[in-house]
C-alpha cells in the first residue's frame, strides 16, 4: 500500500522500523515510491530479520501508509470560535496560547487537580515519559492516566502479586512455539495479533497442543485441540476447577512449591471448594473437558498459560489472572525454560506506556508514586524537589467519570475514550461538561470533534522513537518522511505547552535527548532501561528490559559473584535468565541475549530476554500464590436483562478505530458493528441475518444488523468496539471496576435484545 503525500521529503533508501498498531510491533520497511512520476511518497516492504513477525504483516500493517494522507487527516490547528461554536483553521501560536491559557486558569481558579492529562497505550516512550513529566512538573496535578488502563492493568497487577515485577511476556515470544503445550484464555489472535499466529502453528507442527478458552468458537479457536467455551465471566471459576483437579490427581510439583513459592496452603484450599460438578454448573464447561485440559497441560514437558483481555477486563480480572497464574506455579510451569505465565498486550505501547510515567500512580521506570525513595531519585533527575510532586491520581474511568466536577479542563492525547470507554454515553456527556478540553491526535476523532482546541501531531512514519512489544523488547521506530507543513510532532507540542508556563527547559523535541533522561530515571527501578540506548536497539533488533547500565560498581559485584550473581539489590537477579544453553537462551537470534543471564563483566549489559529463571523479583525471590475464590459478575442476567454481551475486536480494525476506520480496504473488509448471536437465540426473538437488532443494557442501547453463527454460546451475544454512533459497543458495557487493577468490566454485562428498525 503506497501514500502519496505531496511535499513530504523520505530517505532515499529503504527505512526499517515498526508497524503502528498492535503490541506485536511487527517489523517492516519503508520504501519511497513515485507512482507516475508523482510525488514521492513511501510503501511497506516486508522485513523478514525482525524475529517477532519475520516479515509477516496484516491487512493494518499492510495499508498503514493510508493513514498519513492529507485527505483522511489533520494537517492544521483547529480552535472553537465563540461566535460559530465550530472548530476553525488556527495558527499553532493562537492555539498553544489558547491551550497554555486555558490549563493554567483552570487551576487558578479551582486548583491544580482540577486539571486532568489522559494519554494512550499508543504512544512512544519518550511521549509518555514527557507527558507524565509535564502533567506533574509543569501542571502540578495528581489527575493523569491512560488508555492502557482499559488493555491489561489486571494482567499486570497479577504479575506484580504474584512475581513482583509485571512484563507482559516474561519470554521471548518465540519460545511459544517450541513449548509443549499453550493454553490461550480469552484472546483470538488470529483476528488480533494475526503474524503471531504462525508461533501456535509451529507449536502444532512439532508435536505441541493447543488449548482455546473463549466463549466464540473463533478463527483461532479452530485451531485448537481442544477448545472450552465457559459463560462470560467465568474464567475464574474454571482456572479453579482446573487446579483443584491438578490437586485430586496428584499433579503438583510439590519440589517446586517448596522451594521457589509461598501462600501454597491458602491457594489449595481455595481451589478446593470448586469440585468439577460445581465448575461445571458455573461455566458450562463438561466435566471430561475439564480433565483432558489438565491432563494435555501437565502431561506436556514444558507449559504456557497466556491471557488477553477475556479474563483480564473484568471486575474480578486480578484474581482470575492470578488463578491462571496459580495453575502455572502449582505444576512448577514457571521460572524455568519454556513454560510461564504471560500475557498478551494489546496496544502497541501497552506495557512501555505504563512504565515510564503516564499511568496515575507510577513513576519511570515502573517506579511507585507513592515510594519516598523513588519520588526522590526521580525528583532529582527533573530538577524539582521531591514533596512538589503530586501524589497518585485517579484511574482511567475514575478520571473520566470525574470530568466537569473535580476535573474541569483535559488535555488529551492519543485516545478515543469517546468510544473506547465504558458506559460510553456517560463519557461522552462528561467531555461535553469540561470547561476545556485540548486534543492533540493525528485525526479529528470523535473524542477531538468535542474539544475546543486540536492540535495535529505526526504520525509513526514521520517521527523517531521507542517503544516496547509484548514480550518487553525495546524496538526503535524511525522516521521516513518529514511531517506535512502545519503538522507538529507530540514532543514539540509538549515543549511548547511548557515553555508558555513558564518551564523553558526540560521538555526537548528531539526523542533520543528524552530517551537519555528516560534512561537515568529509570535507572534502579524495575523497568531499567538505562542500559539501553538508541544505537544498541538498532544493532540488536530491540534489547529487553531490564538492561542497567554497567559501572565501576556493578562490574565489580559481578566479578565478585561470578556470572551467576545476583545483586543483592534486586536490580538484575529479580530478572535477569537463567545459565541456560546459549540456543534457548537466545531462539530469536538477537544479539545480546546469550547464556549468562547478567552477562559477562567489562561488557554492556545484555538485556533479559527471560525472566524469574533463577528467582522472583518478590523480596524473598518466591513467587506467590493468590488465595482466590470465584465470584459473579458485577451484573448477572436477570429477567429484564437475560442475555450476556461480550465484545471484542474484529481482523480489519483496530481499538477505536480512528485510524483504521479512514482506510478503504479495511473498511470494505469490516465495514462496521454487528451482533453477533445463536440460531436459537435468533429464532427465540424472531431475529433474522442483516435485519438491525438492538443490545440494551441498563446504560444504554447499541443497534447493529444480526450475525446469526453457532460459533458463539446460546445464552450470549457478541459485538465488537471499533465504531461510534448507533453501534456503538461500549454505549451499553459495564464500568464496575476491578477492585485492585481498576479495570473495567468490558468482557460481561447483561443485556437485553430487541428487533429495532435501524
Amino acid at each position: 500500500m503506497a501514500y502519496v503525500p505531496g511535499e513530504h521529503s523520505p530517505a532515499s533508501d529503504p527505512v526499517d522500523t515498526h508497524c503502528p498498531y498492535c503490541s506485536l510491533q511487527c517489523g517492516m520497511a519503508l520504501r519511497p515510491v513515485a507512482p507516475d512520476g508523482g510525488p514521492v511518497g513511501v510503501e511497506v516492504v516486508e522485513r523478514t530479520a525482525f524475529p517477532v513477525n519475520r516479515g509477516a504483516l496484516c491487512g493494518k500493517g499492510r495499508t498503514a501508509p493510508a493513514v498519513l494522507s492529507s485527505r483522511v487527516r489533520l494537517t492544521e490547528p483547529l480552535v472553537r470560535r465563540p461566535d460559530s461554536g465550530r472548530l476553525e483553521p488556527a495558527t499553532w501560536e493562537e492555539a498553544l496560547d489558547r491551550i497554555a491559557e486555558g490549563l493554567a486558569a483552570t487551576g487558578r481558579a479551582y486548583g491544580r487537580d482540577a486539571v486532568g492529562v489522559f494519554g494512550g497505550g499508543g504512544l512512544t516512550n519518550e511521549k509518555a515519559y514527557a507527558l507524565g513529566k509535564f502533567a506533574r512538573v509543569v501542571l502540578g496535578t495528581s489527575q493523569i492516566d491512560y488508555n492502557g488502563r482499559f488493555c491489561m492493568s489486571s494482567a499486570a497487577a497479577a504479575h506484580q502479586r504474584a512475581f513482583g515485577l509485571d512484563r507482559g511476556l516474561p519470554f521471548p515470544l518465540a519460545d511459544v512455539a517450541r513449548t509443549g503445550c499453550v493454553v490461550l484464555v480469552g484472546s483470538n489472535l488470529a483476528e488480533t495479533m494475526p503474524p503471531a499466529l504462525r508461533h501456535l502453528t509451529e507449536l502444532k507442527e512439532a508435536g505441541g497442543r493447543l488449548i482455546v478458552v473463549d466463549p466464540r468458537r473463533t478463527r483461532t479457536a479452530e485451531q485448537a485441540d481442544l477448545h472450552l467455551a465457559p459463560r462470560p465471566g467465568t474464567d475464574l471459576a474454571l482456572a479453579l476447577g482446573l487446579l483443584h483437579l491438578v490437586v485430586a490427581e496428584g499433579r503438583v510439583d510439590e519440589e517446586f512449591v517448596e522451594r521457589r513459592t509461598s501462600g501454597w496452603p491458602e491457594a489449595r484450599a481455595a481451589a478446593m471448594a470448586h469440585w468439577p460438578e460445581l465448575v461445571e454448573r458455573i461455566t458450562g464447561v463438561p466435566v471430561p473437558e475439564l480433565r483432558k485440559a489438565v491432563t494435555m497441560f501437565c502431561g506436556a514437558e514444558n507449559s504456557m498459560v497466556l491471557t488477553a483481555r477475556g479474563p483480564e477486563q473484568q471486575s474480578k480480572g486480578t484474581d482470575t489472572v492470578g488463578a491462571w497464574i496459580n495453575l502455572c506455579l502449582a505444576t512448577g510451569r514457571a521460572g524455568r525454560p519454556l513454560s510461564g505465565y504471560g500475557c498478551l498486550t494489546g496496544q502497541g505501547n501497552g506495557q512501555g506506556g505504563r512504565e515510564h510515567g503516564q499511568k496515575a500512580d507510577q513513576l519511570p521506570g515502573y517506579r511507585k508514586l507513592d515510594d519516598s525513595a523513588a519520588r526522590a531519585h526521580v525528583a532529582a533527575v527533573w530538577g524539582v524537589e521531591p514533596d512538589a510532586l503530586p501524589g497518585p491520581g485517579r484511574s482511567a474511568y475514575e478520571l473520566l467519570d470525574a470530568l466537569g466536577r473535580d476535573v474541569r479542563a483535559l488535555l488529551l492525547m492519543g485516545s478515543n475514550p469517546l468510544v473506547s470507554a465504558p458506559r460510553a454515553a456517560h463519557v461522552e456527556s462528561r467531555l461535553r461538561s469540561l470547561d476545556f478540553l485540548a486534543v492533540a491526535d493525528v485525526v479529528l476523532s470523535e473524542t477531538a470533534a468535542l474539544a475546543d482546541v486540536v492540535l495535529p501531531v505526526a504520525q509513526w512514519a514521520e517521527e523517531t522513537g521507542t517503544m516496547t512489544n509484548l514480550e518487553g523488547r525495546v524496538v526503535l521506530r524511525r522516521a521516513a518522511l518529514t511531517p506535512p507543513p502545519g503538522v507538529r510532532t507530540d514532543l514539540q507540542v509538549l515543549g511548547g505547552l511548557a515553555a508558555r508556563l513558564g518551564w523553558e527547559k526540560g521538555f526537548p523535541a528531539d526523542a533520543e535527548e528524552v530517551f537519555e533522561e528516560l534512561r537515568r530515571a529509570s535507572a534502579g527501578g524495575p523497568a531499567d532501561y538505562s542500559g539501553i540506548t538508541y544505537r544498541r536497539i538498532a544493532e540488536e533488533d530491540g534489547v529487553f528490559w531490564p538492561c542497567p547500565e554497567r559501572t565501576e560498581r556493578t562490574e565489580r559485584m559481578e566479578g565478585a559473584m561470578g556470572a551467576e550473581g545476583t545483586e543483592a539489590d534486586g536490580s538484575e537477579g529479580a530478572g535477569r535468565a537463567d545459565s541456560v544453553d546459549a540456543e534457548r537462551a537466545d531462539p530469536d537470534g538477537a544479539k545480546g541475549t546469550g547464556s549468562g543471564g547478567a552477562g559477562r563483566a567489562g561488557g554492556p549489559h545484555p538485556g533479559t530476554p527471560r525472566l524469574f529463571l533463577d528467582r522472583f523479583a518478590t523480596d524473598d525471590g518466591r513467587a506467590r500464590f493468590a488465595p482466590v475464590g470465584h465470584r459473579p459478575a458485577a451484573e448477572e442476567p436477570d429477567a429484564e436483562y437475560p442475555v450476556l454481551l461480550t465484545t471484542g475486536r474484529v481482523l480489519a480494525q483496530y481499538q477505536s478505530g480512528a485510524q483504521t476506520r479512514r482506510v478503504a480496504e479495511l473498511n470494505e473488509a469490516a465495514p462496521g458493528p454487528y451482533v453477533q448471536l445463536h440460531p436459537r437465540l435468533a429464532e427465540r426473538l424472531g431475529a433474522v441475518e442483516g435485519a438491525p437488532i438492538a443490545v440494551v443494557s441498563r446504560r444504554g442501547r447499541a443497534v447493529a444488523p444480526a450475525r446469526i453463527s453457532r460459533d458463539i454460546r446460546p445464552d450470549t451475544v457478541f459485538m465488537p468496539f471499533h465504531w461510534a454512533g448507533p453501534g456503538r459497543a461500549n454505549t451499553v458495557t459495564n464500568p464496575a471496576l476491578d477492585p485492585v487493577s481498576r479495570m473495567p468490566e468490558f468482557k460481561v454485562c447483561a443485556v437485553r435484545l430487541e428487533l429495532s428498525e435501524g
